[in-house]
Parts: structure tokens; C-alpha cells; sequence
């Protein structure tokens, strides 16, 4: 008797569960192959339909993920994140298949894409029109574009996408260059002349190429005059006179006092 009730609830259940599924959300992928499922992804990605082609990747790698297309879905879903504006997902996406497909032709992309992503996530520059404490803007995610870029052109010097990599890491040399010195001239307006000197230094020591390291140094000259320190401000303008001869900081003929130009720093 009990087994029949016990049939009899689970019939129940099956006819009720029946209804559970309506019209519409039966999956019309279950039966598709691995190639169809990366096509129709790849149509999808075609259309804009970011989040579209993510599911059909992720399909094709749960039912085929030992085969060539689900390698090659592993790169199109971080792709994908990217241009749906998920930047977390596709530097996540493209670690995984770096970390998976370490000799996969295709990674040096991989890398590549990290720092695309990374690039073009970094928004700080924008920070300059609202008066933003620059002692607040995190330049992080230049450095890890950098990194990404640079590591894409050390084990992959004849990809085709090191090139722009490398053009990419010298303007961010410069722009992470610019933001220590917005960081320091935020710091002189304050009157934090040792923060401020560590700062530039950071950046002469850090980019020794950047342009910014003109500037750098004339705002190093004119912390160590307010902090008394006169023996390294005229070390710090001998050297910006000797790499920078005709730099518009020295127009103002020194004469061991404070120079004018330098008071632009100090908020004078």
C-alpha cells in the first residue's frame, strides 16, 4: 500500500512538473552541435548580442569542452565581456585561458586583450575637469594594462599585436608619469613638501623616458627650497638644466633664492 502511494505521488509530481515548462522555454540548443552552437555565437556577437553569445559559448564549453571550438569559445566569451561593458568578467575570461592554454597559438591575444581591457577601463583623466583630489584616483588598473602589455612583448615579440602593445605602453608611461605629478602638485599646494618630493622622485627613478620628468624635477627644486634643503634644490636644478637646457622653468636666471616659476607649485 505504501508503495502505491509513493507511485502514485510521484506520477502526481511528474504531471504537475508537466506544467512547470512553458512554451518557449524548452532549450532548442539541446540537440545543436559544437560547431552550430559557435556559429550561432558567433552571429550573436555579430548582432551586438554580447550577453547572447556568452550563454551559447558557455554552452558549447559545458557540452564539448574538450574539443577545438570550446578553446576557441574560452576567447570569445572574454571578448565578449569586454564589448557588453564587463570588464571584471573578461580580465577573469582571459586569465583563465592564459592559465589553461599557456601554448594555445592564439594567447598571446589573450594577453593582449587583458590589456585592451584594462586600458580603456581607466577612466581618471577625466577626474581633471571635476577637481578631483588626485591623491584619490587609482591608477591601477594603467599599471596592470602595462603589465599585461609588456608581458605580451616579452613572449610574444613577433605577435602582430605587440606593436600597438608597445605603442600603448608608451603613453601609458607618460600618463602614469602625469598622474605622480598631479599627485604632487596637489601635495606642494598643501604644503606637504616631503610627500611631494617623494612623489617626483618616484617618477624620475620609475620613467626615466617620460617627458613629465621635466616638470618633475623643477617641482623637485622647489620642495627642497621650502623644506631648506638648498644643497639637493641646486642639485635638482643643475640636472634639470643639464637634460632639459631649454626648459621654460629655468627662463628665470637662478640666483639661489626661489625662483618664480616655482611658485607655482606652492600656490602662491
Amino acid at each position: 500500500m505504501k508503495l502505491r502511494s509513493l507511485a502514485a505521488l510521484v506520477l502526481a509530481l511528474a504531471l504537475a512538473g508537466c506544467g512547470w515548462f512553458k512554451k518557449g522555454e524548452i532549450d532548442e540548443t539541446a540537440d545543436w552541435s559544437a560547431q552550430r552552437l559557435y556559429t550561432e555565437a558567433k552571429e550573436e556577437m555579430a548582432g551586438g548580442n554580447w550577453s547572447k553569445a556568452v550563454k551559447l559559448f558557455e554552452k558549447l564549453e559545458a557540452r564539448y569542452p574538450f574539443g577545438r571550438y570550446a578553446q576557441q569559445a574560452q576567447l570569445e566569451i572574454a571578448y565578449a565581456y569586454y564589448r557588453d561593458n564587463e570588464p571584471a568578467s573578461a580580465i577573469a575570461a582571459c586569465d583563465r585561458f592564459i592559465k589553461l592554454h599557456p601554448n594555445h597559438p592564439n594567447v598571446d591575444y589573450a594577453y593582449y586583450l587583458k590589456g585592451i581591457v584594462n586600458f580603456n577601463e581607466d577612466m581618471g583623466f577625466l577626474a581633471d575637469y571635476f577637481e578631483q583630489d588626485p591623491t584619490e584616483r587609482d591608477a591601477k588598473a594603467m599599471r596592470e594594462a602595462f603589465d599585461a602589455f609588456k608581458e605580451l612583448a616579452v613572449k610574444f615579440p613577433d605577435s602582430k599585436y605587440t606593436p600597438d602593445a608597445l605603442a600603448r605602453m608608451r603613453w601609458l608611461v607618460n600618463a602614469l608619469a602625469s598622474h605622480e605629478l598631479a599627485v604632487a602638485r596637489y601635495y606642494m599646494k598643501r604644503g606637504a613638501y616631503v610627500a611631494a618630493a617623494n612623489r617626483v622622485q618616484f617618477v624620475v627613478k620609475t620613467y626615466p623616458e617620460a617627458p613629465a620628468n621635466e616638470e618633475a624635477l623643477a617641482i623637485l627644486a622647489a620642495a627642497y627650497d621650502r623644506l631648506g634643503l638648498t644643497d639637493l634644490r641646486d642639485d635638482a636644478v643643475r640636472v634639470l638644466a643639464k637634460n632639459f637646457p631649454q626648459s621654460p622653468y629655468l627662463k628665470t636666471e637662478y640666483t639661489g633664492r626661489r625662483a618664480p616659476w616655482w611658485k607655482i607649485w606652492a600656490g602662491d
